[in-house]
């Protein structure tokens, strides 16, 4: 075999290893909070075919968890502001996070500055193309804190 045929070779090799990379599902959502009240991400991605999918909260702010303290809520787009206005009723006791609520898919714990915290939840609670959000639910940042949640097969 000859240099070029050996290099074409190797380069086609290469390419089928990086599409098969690509081609393996995303099974976990690793997120950022700040005291700007923030998440890193607008978006994630994710797959249903995961048997389990983890949700990963790192606060990378200062403030204690009474004053900025974060969690993230999924759950369908549509049920937002109810499971937002649930939150709150239930209670820092409850994590801001309606205890029993079907609408709810997952939840984190909240945590305050320079904590983490992370859930794990079954890939099939989600369905490839859904209307799906991520959000902290402590008072007041559900309006700016949240994302899409993208789901494929």
């Amino acid at each position: 075999m000859n240099t070029k045929t050996r290099r074409a070779l190797l380069g086609l090799a290469l390419l089928g290893a990086a599409s098969a990379v690509h081609a393996a599902p995303n099974c976990t959502i690793r997120l950022k909070g700040d005291d700007r009240m923030q998440f890193d991400l607008k978006t994630v991605t994710v797959s249903a075919s995961c048997p389990k999918i983890t949700v990963e909260l790192t606060h990378v702010g200062k403030l204690d968890a009474k004053v900025m303290g974060h969690n993230v809520v999924i759950g369908k787009t549509a049920d937002v502001g109810a499971l937002s206005t649930a939150g709150m009723k239930a209670g820092a006791a409850s994590h801001y996070v309606p205890k029993g609520d079907a609408r709810v898919i997952a939840a984190t714990t909240v945590v305050g500055g320079g904590a983490s915290t992370r859930t794990s939840f079954p890939g099939s609670k989600l369905q490839p193309g859904g209307d799906y959000t991520f959000f902290c639910s402590f008072p007041g940042h559900a309006a700016i804190m949240k994302g899409k949640l993208v789901v494929t097969k």
